[in-house]
């Protein structure tokens, strides 16, 4: 501690870990965050740009520095601050709230298929064993209960769900925002963080497995779950996120080719990762496919039965980054590309995440507005459903022309409107996803027509209604061939939680996975790009 400022600290009331306060130091209140592991809104890492880092200081003003121009650039309160930009300069308690538009609503449903259940772990006697592939090993007394977790760790989201491996039924599901995001909002600002940083890794897998410790708190008093019950962990997440999780290097990530140092899975004991569960229960990581398509990636696959399908058919997975996936049991191609930012309240003046008050779904019918909020509370932004739907009404009500130009800006609300710069970034990144869309469906060898099943996947694909989809170009134009298929990258993960046959079957079908890099196959892939831009 130092002895600047004695015996003072940092409190944040709003969170359980942060009731108890952490030691003063002279850094940023961002800095304080992050070390604390709390989620806070962070898009450009800290670099005072985005300003949505946004908290409010209740006691203990006067230790902090006074307002940089980057805050004075934004239109803030009078005990309102911005979290990368406040630093502590004197000694003081200090009562700090985080100030984000709502809770985020977080898809934890998705497809389940009926499996042949044989989990990796199991009841012999009395005796929990744990097959793996160097052989059995015991994990103690049968205690009543086997259970095991399977997690979704996205790069905005943390989804964990809790097995009963002995009926294959699910318990219980938690979701929230990654606290990750404290270091930015995409993967690149994460692995740059570790670069910088001697201790960047473990910072951000810290961060992650507290929240995940967290999570299991919430599962013992809520649903009365034990932890040390739990003996199996399956995780996926795309190479970043996988890596972070289980501590691994991710510096390859950002630099040329961009490929992850193994795309193998791992195992690694629950107790070395620092998870409160049994401490000798393995934690699963899927395997990677390469580039940045990665163990969710896969877990799509699984649970689309892409891998086992007779005719081809394709895979959408929206997120802060889009995975594209073509193919059968025969032959599988991917590609991947950063498409899901803007579409997340990135980059979109009014843009917000999938949270209370977010405006959903949009209509305009004769120069009238009528839109949905998420909750059903007082629109506070519009997100990724209500953007793709509010593209499709301009363009059908001819307010929009189909070279995407706004004669002005549009206004849902008084505050919350759609300039022509916010569609510019909605038709960049959606005519990257659609690019890749079409390359890859013509490496494979195929006409649209030919695609059997259309899935998406993720929340963003879940809540978007196809016809406006279809209308702005972001999808082909087979309306009648779309599936929406929930949280897939969960569901795989279950199923691999559940099944050793389908961890296998997962572990053979990314060895024979062709990962595409559009971008460096296609001399005029910018030109490609730029005839997906328009409708």
């Amino acid at each position: 501690m130092s002895e600047r400022f004695g015996e003072h600290r940092m409190y944040f009331p709003q969170y359980r870990r942060g009731r108890e306060g952490i030691e003063l130091f002279e850094g940023t209140i961002l800095e304080h965050v992050r070390r604390l592991g709390i989620a806070i809104n962070a898009e450009c890492g800290g670099a005072g740009t985005c300003g949505k880092c946004l908290v409010r200081v209740e006691r203990g003003a006067e230790a902090l520095s006074p307002k940089t121009a980057a805050e004075e650039s934004f239109e803030l309160g009078p005990s309102e601050r911005l979290a990368c930009q406040a630093t502590v300069v004197r000694p003081a308690d200090l009562y700090v709230y985080v100030i984000s538009a709502g809770d985020y609503t977080i898809l934890s449903d998705s497809v389940r298929h009926k499996i042949e259940l044989n989990p990796a772990v199991r009841r012999v006697d009395d005796t929990v064993v744990w097959s793996g592939p160097d052989g059995e090993r015991s994990l103690g007394a049968y205690e009543g209960r086997l259970y095991g977790l399977a997690i979704d760790v996205g790069t905005t989201t943390l989804v964990c769900q809790v097995l009963d491996l002995e009926s294959g039924e699910p318990v219980a599901v938690v979701a929230r925002k990654n606290p990750q995001s404290a270091y930015g909002d995409d993967v690149i600002s994460r692995i740059d963080h570790t670069m910088r940083h001697e201790d960047g890794r473990q910072d951000l897998q810290t961060t992650v497995i507290s929240a995940v410790n967290e999570i299991l708190e919430e599962f013992a008093d809520r649903d009365g779950i034990p932890a040390e019950q739990i003996y199996e962990v399956v995780a996926v997440g795309n190479p970043t996120m996988r890596n972070l999780f289980f501590g691994l290097d991710v510096g390859p990530l950002g630099v040329l080719p961009f490929e992850p140092p193994s795309t193998e899975p791992v195992n690694a004991e629950a107790a070395s990762l620092g998870m409160q569960i049994h401490p000798r229960a393995n934690v699963y990581g899927p395997a990677l496919i390469g580039g940045h398509a990665g163990a969710d990636c896969l877990a799509d696959i699984i649970a689309a039965r892409m891998h086992r399908a007779e005719r081809p058919c394709m895979i959408i997975d929206i997120g802060t980054n889009g995975e594209v996936a073509v193919g059968n049991a025969e032959h599988i191609m991917t590609a991947s590309c950063a498409a899901g930012g803007a579409y997340e309240g990135a980059a979109v003046g009014s843009g917000v995440g999938a949270v209370a008050g977010a405006i959903s779904n949009v209509t305009i019918s004769d120069g009238q507005v009528q839109y949905e909020t998420i909750g059903n509370q007082p629109p506070v932004g519009i997100c990724g459903s209500g953007l793709i739907d509010l593209l499709g009404e301009l363009l059908k009500a001819g307010i929009m022309t189909r070279k995407a130009k706004l004669s002005e800006d549009f206004h849902l609300t008084d505050s919350i409107r759609l300039t022509q710069q916010d569609v510019y970034q909605l038709i960049t990144a959606k005519a990257g996803l659609r690019t890749d869309q079409d390359l890859l469906i013509k490496y494979y060898g195929i006409e649209p027509e030919d695609i059997d099943t259309i899935y998406l996947a993720g929340a963003f694909g879940n809540y978007i209604t196809v016809e406006h989809a279809v209308a702005i170009g972001l999808l082909p134009n087979l309306p009648d061939r779309v599936a929406k298929i929930g949280n897939a990258a969960l569901a795989g993960a279950a199923e691999m939680l559940l099944s050793q046959r389908t961890r296998r079957e997962s572990e053979e079908c990314a060895a024979g996975i062709e990962h595409i890099k559009p971008n460096e196959l296609e001399s005029d892939f910018d030109f490609l790009v730029a005839d997906n831009m328009y409708f």
